[in-house]
């Protein structure tokens, strides 16, 4: 069947499910198990309000919990067994984390991860910081916004496939596709450089793909929050002698400091998970692995499941904590 037809079908199926489960579940509520007639009237109104909010609640708990929820726990299983030749598992405890905290590539995926974090939210945040502030100065502002945020409507390999296309090396002979090296040759350079390859730097080249996709992002939503601050208080310091400087530092930003904290902690759960951009330009060579690309190596690649699973859940545990902050900072601000 036709991609394009199978797509309308599914949509229509989709909503059509959707609107009948609703429909069909508050028939049943009110009609059948708690009828709003006899002498319990009232206590089945009651009741049936009690329930409606899980009946709507049911299938997002029930899709969390069996795409979310299962997966977790049957990581954390896979990363206790280890597959057997003959077929099956058998129980190992934590013999995979210690054959995997003996391996030289988990302690290098270690180290670029932590790198990354290092490195990609600080930058991310405050080039997004400096465009927002700017962007809202300036008459094109709005075109200078979308051009800064289109990016975020590329995929991480579309990106990924731009920037190596910017990084790539020919022979000197020959005309430079790459950007980069066609300014470093135009500029007296011996040679074209394989920048991928160059260690530690490669690194750097990498994380330049994702600020560039996460600056768009952080700029959004931090120009939200410049805009949100009251006009008085710039009014004020503006009066009192304060340059631009002074309003930026002292006043704007630590209004907005909440914000910005979102910001930093959503991209470094992105960091802590990055995989599509390294898989897709240097698949972890030349001193470039990260966590998520090791996982992808011991699951798809050596047939590992058990440091494959046991890689996973050290991802889980390094994001989790973040995710738990964000959650409480979230709720603090509601009250």
């Amino acid at each position: 069947m036709n991609p394009v037809f199978q797509g309308i079908i599914t949509i229509v199926v989709g909503v059509t499910g959707c609107i009948a489960y609703f429909y069909l579940s508050n028939l049943i509520l009110d009609r059948v198990l708690f009828p709003a007639r006899g002498p319990h009237a009232g206590r089945n109104i009651n009741r049936a309000n009690l329930w409606r909010p899980w009946l709507f609640m049911f299938p997002a708990i029930f899709a969390l919990s069996l795409y979310l929820a299962y997966p977790v726990f049957e990581t954390l299983r896979l990363s206790l067994t280890q597959r057997v030749p003959g077929g099956g598992y058998e129980w190992v405890g934590l013999s995979n984390y210690i054959r995997m905290g003996q391996d030289a590539k988990f302690w290098e995926a270690i180290i670029n991860n932590m790198l990354w974090l290092l490195i990609v939210p600080a930058a991310s945040t405050a080039f997004g910081l400096i465009a927002a502030q700017l962007t809202d100065r300036i008459r094109w502002g709005g075109l200078a916004k979308s051009l800064i945020f289109m990016p975020m409507a590329i995929s991480f390999v579309g990106a990924a496939v731009i920037w190596k296309l910017v990084y790539d090396a020919r022979p000197i002979e020959l005309e430079q596709i790459g950007i980069l090296n066609a300014v470093y040759l135009g500029l007296g350079g011996a040679e074209p450089q394989t920048w991928l390859t160059i260690p530690f730097w490669n690194n750097i080249f990498l994380m330049i793909v994702l600020i560039w996709i996460q600056t768009g992002f952080a700029m959004v939503i931090l120009s939200a929050a410049l805009r949100g601050i009251p006009e008085e208080t710039v009014e004020a310091a503006i009066v009192d002698g304060a340059n631009g400087w002074q309003i930026f530092f002292k006043i704007q930003v630590p209004q907005i400091r909440s914000t910005i904290l979102v910001v930093w902690t959503t991209i470094t759960i992105i960091v802590l998970k990055i995989f599509d951009i390294v898989f897709a330009m240097t698949n972890g060579q030349w001193g470039t692995q990260v966590l998520a690309n090791y996982m992808y190596d011991k699951l798809f690649v050596a047939r590992d499941w058990g440091m494959g699973s046991a890689s996973a859940m050290v991802i889980m545990l390094l994001v989790l904590p973040i995710l738990v902050w964000n959650v409480r900072n979230a709720r603090r601000e509601m009250r």
